[in-house]
């Protein structure tokens, strides 16, 4: 028999800063007050970590040990030939009840020097939901320098810090890529489901407020020295600012991608309007967010499914369809596009 969808169980976790309860109500989970993150689809640990992080199936196998049994069921060849039994994606609920400090994330080539991993981890947001005049940190505002940065973070300056930045404005439906190298932050109430490159990799600078010790654990375990050297420290201008945000929204219409082009080598999301379409065959992490309905697949019938409702879809059930509810749909890059992402 082919391989089915398979509806997840929640796969919330403590973290360093305070959240969670939209996630709770969402997916039925566990909710606050410091499970800010459920890892969906996960085969990527928390850093450091051995298991944390990783989803089970409902059987309570991890899905990291289903998908490296049969790869080619789950992945299908093309994807397995490019990328072995990596998934190649990440995908995260976030949901802060207080603003997510100031940091970055290593890009592949500073991951492959310093950390022997094969990812680094451009990410993006799909914004959810967000409080009026919500904003988002987004690139240096004008050219900075590794000396001034790392004398903010030894002075623990969170202003001047967050001042830095650009400040984007942010509504649901709007989807933002932050590229590897860029420093960033979320304000308080924003409620993301974020697709990432598959590495639990953040370089933190501050932590003031935080249930952390960024002294300790906030860079990657290299020294603030090294790890600063993956800051992009470049100004990040309107016009290219323009190349990462894309406005959307989540429900009706047709089946539309959420990022801009820029995202296409490292992940992809779709909106999935429930209209009955026939949607390719493909590894895939679907996210109900309204209705209730029915996902059919080519090949191994169908399953009812409903509002909160997260599924991992294998590449072997083939075609699919979804009607009556609707969500988004993240996919991992195609091969030829991945290899030209730096």
């Amino acid at each position: 028999m082919s391989l089915t969808p398979v509806i997840l169980p929640s796969n919330q976790f403590d973290h360093f800063y305070r959240g969670g309860d939209r996630i709770g109500v969402l997916r039925n989970g566990p909710g606050g007050p410091m499970r800010p993150e459920e890892w969906i689809g996960a085969t990527t640990t928390r850093f450091g970590e051995r298991e944390m992080g990783l989803s089970l199936l409902p059987d309570g196998e991890y899905l990291r040990e289903a998908v490296a049994r049969e790869p080619e069921r789950w992945l299908g060849k093309a994807h397995v030939d490019a990328f072995g039994t990596s998934t190649e994606i990440l995908v995260k609920l976030l949901d802060p009840d207080q603003r997510l400090p100031v940091h970055f994330h290593p890009n592949k080539a500073f991951a492959k020097k310093h950390l022997a991993l094969d990812h680094g981890k451009t990410e993006a947001w799909i914004i959810l939901d967000a409080p009026e005049n919500a904003k988002v940190g987004l690139g240096f505002a004008k050219q900075m320098k590794k000396d001034a940065i790392f004398s903010m973070v030894q002075a623990k300056d969170s202003a001047a810090l967050l001042a830095s930045l650009n400040m984007v404005s942010v509504k649901p439906g709007d989807a933002i890529l932050v590229p590897a190298g860029t420093a960033h932050a979320i304000d308080a109430g924003i409620f993301v489901l974020e697709l990432q490159e598959p590495t639990d990799l953040s370089a933190l600078l501050e932590w003031e407020g935080f249930a952390v010790d960024g002294l300790k654990d906030g860079h990657l375990g290299l020294g603030f020295d090294v790890v600063l050297d993956s800051l992009n420290y470049d100004q990040l201008s309107s016009d290219e600012i323009s190349t990462l945000v894309k406005c959307s929204h989540f429900t009706g219409g047709e089946i539309r991608s959420l990022f801009t082009s820029k995202a296409d080598g490292y992940f992809r999301a779709e909106v999935i309007p429930g209209d009955g379409a026939s949607i390719d065959a493909g590894f895939g992490i679907l996210l109900l967010l309204e209705g209730d309905g029915v996902l059919t697949t080519e090949k191994s019938g169908a399953i009812a499914v409903g509002h909160g409702d997260a599924l991992v879809i294998p590449y072997d059930a083939g075609q699919w369809s979804l009607k009556g509810a609707s969500g988004i749909l993240s996919r991992p890059p195609l091969p030829a596009l991945a290899a030209l992402a730096p």
